[in-house]
């Protein structure tokens, strides 16, 4: 989908969602009254302080979602599963939506993990996914930050406690002042999470920008399970073919070609659990880390089924990308020229990625 791609179909799975999702707030006191932001208001949000990775405090409810529009989630940054991944799609929202973030849409990504999760630590952790303004990462006192998971639903009751690797992975996304909140998953594809956020949450004051029209929207195809898998976990931080714009920073490598470049039972490993081979200080592992900020590839405990569906999805748009470029190379010249390849250099060393695999 195109970014000016009118969102309006989306108000229908909107309202599934805010449907499917009317629990995530605990119930409010019967005899409330009001509007439902008044119900899901200051009697309902604690006002709790927070510290940002500026190092400023601020209130949850007046300071941060009063008559806002919010994303919220929960994260460690020593998070060795998806917490890396919810980072990275978020930041391509922040990209869709541009300057909208900070000015009517607001993110917030809150640590669960206070003790270590000093400012200091969570502004490294912001710099290292270049994240732009109005998005802030906030930290503070354990029981406070449990206190306002509760409250979205998204902390465990288990009486032996949560562990911090079986936290609710769900983003929370919400209009307090309309009292509009639902649940959004972090593999939620970012034109559609944008689309909630930039216009549904805004009871669409906004014009749809001029562009496309639903007469020239692409047909729906059947994806196989492979291509799945990549749009959901792999492509907010991986491409396959895609240039890398000037001064672009990439989160993770191109992966064009990679199933040719590494061995079949490294990167099947690689993908079951690189948490391990960064702890083993595997020398590729660990070269990946420095190449990309230290941003580990995060374990998304696939199956050996998905892995093989993944890595074949891989070599099948690695093939196209590669014949493409092959095609477009001869329309302009051929291979005999040299013209139609400086500054390339090919596929043995697929500049931007060095012939690596990571996140």
């Amino acid at each position: 989908m195109q970014k000016n791609f009118p969102y309006r179909w989306l108000a229908v799975v909107a309202l599934l969602l805010s449907v499917a999702a009317a629990p995530a707030l605990r119930a409010a006191p019967a005899a409330a009254a009001g509007n439902a932001g008044e119900i899901w208001g200051a009697g309902y949000f604690p006002d709790l302080p927070l510290v940002s990775h500026e190092g400023k405090t601020l209130r949850f409810f007046s300071d941060l979602i009063k008559d806002k529009v919010v994303a919220i989630n929960f994260i460690y940054t020593s998070c060795p599963d998806t917490c890396a991944l919810e980072t990275a799609r978020l930041r391509e929202v922040q990209k869709i939506l541009g300057d909208r973030v900070g000015r009517d849409v607001f993110i917030y990504s809150i640590s669960i993990d206070p003790e270590h999760d000093t400012p200091a630590v969570l502004k490294r952790y912001a710099d290292k996914f270049e994240v732009g303004p109005g998005w802030l990462f906030l930290t503070g006192k354990e029981s406070d930050i449990t206190l306002i998971r509760k409250k979205f639903g998204l902390y465990s009751d288990a009486p032996e406690g949560e562990k911090l690797t079986e936290h609710n992975l769900n983003h929370i996304i919400g209009n307090q002042k309309t009292g509009q909140w639902i649940k959004s998953s972090p593999f939620e594809n970012p034109y559609i999470f944008a689309g909630q956020l930039g216009s549904w949450l805004h009871n669409w004051k906004l014009p749809p920008e001029k562009g496309r029209d639903y007469a020239e929207a692409p047909k729906v195809r059947n994806i196989s399970k492979g291509e799945g898998l990549y749009r959901t976990r792999c492509s907010a931080c991986h491409t396959i073919g895609a240039p890398q714009a000037a001064g672009e920073k990439r989160i993770g490598p191109d992966l064009t070609g990679v199933t040719k470049k590494r061995d079949r039972a490294w990167l099947t490993r690689w993908l079951a659990e690189p948490d391990k081979m960064i702890a083993e200080k595997d020398p590729l592992a660990l070269a990946l880390l420095a190449a990309y900020s230290d941003i580990p590839m995060p374990n998304l405990r696939l199956s050996a089924v998905e892995i093989e569906a993944l890595l074949i999805h891989i070599e099948e748009e690695s093939h196209r990308v590669e014949h493409h470029d092959h095609s477009k190379h001869q329309k302009h010249g051929g291979h005999g020229g040299n013209e139609g390849h400086k500054g390339h250099k090919g596929h043995e060393g697929h500049e931007g990625h060095d012939g690596k695999v990571g996140h």
